[in-house]
């Protein structure tokens, strides 16, 4: 059985950093990522919805991708999705970085990289797994596919690199296209 590393000693312990507007950004919970480095899979808890920021239309805490997961190209990922919200329906699906965003669901980056009922979304606690393998180095948006969602803030970014040999979880400045 191979042995899961967490991640948590590769990661700068992220501290609650104060925007000039006097609100606190959320903090990245190393927990949130493991590798398994002999199978080369990184799996990533993505929680739709986790805190009030943006109306609720957020991953983890963080939106207009405030927060970027990094993993190694030809790495196979899973993304154990949940949904948070207690009100709305939420999705995810892994998509080119683009902008504009989005206002629906578009062709997934990666074969299989997206929730099922990508246009409705999940009910509250409703759960899926994106499953893929990240075969395809750059930048792209993991995003939420129920209409308007993803386009009002609801994404953050996921980076495929060459030169990475372990995934990483990070906090980046909002709204940097």
């Amino acid at each position: 059985m191979a042995k899961v590393v967490f991640v948590a000693g590769l990661l700068a312990l992220a501290t609650r950093a104060v925007a000039q507007d006097g609100t606190a950004s959320p903090t990245v919970d190393p927990r949130w990522l493991a590798a398994d480095t002999a199978s080369k899979t990184a799996m990533f808890q993505l929680i739709a919805g986790l805190t009030g920021a943006n109306g609720a239309l957020n991953f983890n805490g963080f939106r207009d991708g405030e927060l970027t997961l990094t993993v190694p190209l030809g790495w196979t990922v899973v993304m154990q999705f949940r949904n948070h919200d207690g009100m709305l329906p939420h999705s995810a699906e892994v998509i080119e970085d683009t902008h504009p965003l989005p206002t629906q669901p578009v062709t997934p980056a990666f074969p299989r990289a997206v929730t099922v009922r990508l246009a409705e979304g999940l009910p509250s606690e409703g759960r899926d797994d994106l499953r893929f393998i990240a075969d395809k180095g750059g930048s792209y948006l993991i995003f939420c596919g129920v209409p308007g969602h993803g386009a009002a803030g609801m994404w953050i970014r996921l980076e495929v690199s060459g030169s990475v040999r372990q995934p990483s979880l990070a906090a980046t400045p909002a709204g940097k296209h």
